[in-house]
């Protein structure tokens, strides 16, 4: 199902509500946190680039926009208590998250499955699966307090359709889409909506290496699709759930 990215962002549309972005440093993620916070959220912004971090909260700030919690985090080595004392941070501070958009990822290498390096694959699926997984185990029941929660996994077209070459990236998607799909099945009946997104091509570093021959000068900025981002986030998406998302490039 095809998303169009020229949303028309509210001011205030997201105030009081409470969402949590990996990778919120760079790329796509500083993107949706700039666009959300200036949507009225407060935006929990998860990395484990403390510097980064810090310049992306900086841009929010400057911009005049809802401030941000910074929150170093490393997902490729937390271990299940990081992800208790994130749990009980988030229900001292909030009292509940009104969503989880799981945007942080590794592109590993690309290269045949039987070359694949054993440790690059353990990390890439750290990060990209195991990651999200507890992530969205431990906040589910900060979620259950929200009266609108919602859970974005972004995803990818390999992740939908496989393609030779994309090693651990590609398998780790497939894997999210089936999370996804599997979490949509069990928070059906509450107030929690689950769906993947399928972001298309934009002008990032990942998609500069994994397309190293193209042209990145005629793909979207990030935040040219980070709009959708805050309609995602919103209730005019209410009644999305269960969806394999894909934004469009115009």
């Amino acid at each position: 199902m095809n998303i169009k990215t020229n949303y028309q962002i509210s001011v205030g549309e997201l105030q009081n509500k409470v969402i949590l972005v990996t990778g919120a440093n760079r790329g796509f993620g500083k993107a949706m946190t700039l666009d959300l916070a200036k949507a009225g959220a407060t935006v929990i912004m998860i990395g484990r680039d403390l510097s980064a971090l810090e310049m992306a909260y900086d841009e929010v700030v400057e911009a005049g926009y809802q401030e941000p919690i910074l929150y170093p985090f490393d997902l490729e080595g937390a271990t299940p208590e990081h992800y208790e004392q994130l749990q009980a941070d988030v229900f001292a501070n909030f009292g509940q998250l009104d969503g989880l958009i799981h945007n942080a990822g590794i592109l590993g290498t690309m290269m045949p499955i039987e070359q694949y390096d054993v440790k690059l694959w353990y990390s890439t699926m750290q990060i990209n699966v195991n990651a999200p997984f507890m992530l969205t185990q431990f906040l589910i029941p900060a979620l259950n307090k929200s009266t609108d929660a919602r859970i974005l996994f972004l995803s990818s077209s390999v992740g939908r359709e496989a393609r030779a070459y994309w090693g651990a990236y590609g398998v780790s998607k497939f894997a999210i889409e089936g999370m996804s799909k599997t979490l949509f099945e069990e928070l059906e009946e509450t107030n929690i909506r689950v769906n993947s997104l399928d972001p298309g091509r934009m002008k990032t570093e990942m998609r500069r290496t994994a397309y190293p021959a193209e042209n990145a000068d005629k793909n979207p900025l990030p935040e040219d699709k980070s709009p959708a981002i805050v309609y995602l986030m919103s209730k005019e998406s209410a009644d999305l759930n269960g969806k394999q998302l894909t934004l469009s490039d115009a």
